[in-house]
């Protein structure tokens, strides 16, 4: 299993949260399997999001997906605030 961990400052969850529910990637159609969505406690305006993959090439054409159009646009991103950091990890056995 891979997962695809995303890390960014928000302007608002509210906003982020309907954004995200609306789906501009078509994650199950990309491979995701599941989801998780986590706040620092301390920092309401931050999200720490891990997508969950079968596959390596499924969780990298997510991310360069994300990078070339919903993270470009204020439409699809629209409480995104700065440049999400992002890695992709690996499950051991």
């Amino acid at each position: 299993m891979y997962t695809l961990q995303i890390e960014h400052a928000i302007k608002d969850f509210g906003m982020w949260k309907t954004a995200f529910d609306r789906d501009p990637v078509n994650r199950a159609a990309a491979g995701v399997t599941a989801h998780r969505i986590s706040r620092p406690v301390d920092d309401p305006h931050y999200v720490v999001v891990e997508l969950d993959f079968e596959q390596r090439p499924e969780a990298e054409a997510l991310l360069a997906h994300l990078k070339a159009t919903v993270w470009n646009s204020a439409a699809a991103s629209p409480a995104l605030q700065g440049a999400p950091k992002t890695r992709i990890l690996a499950a051991d056995s």
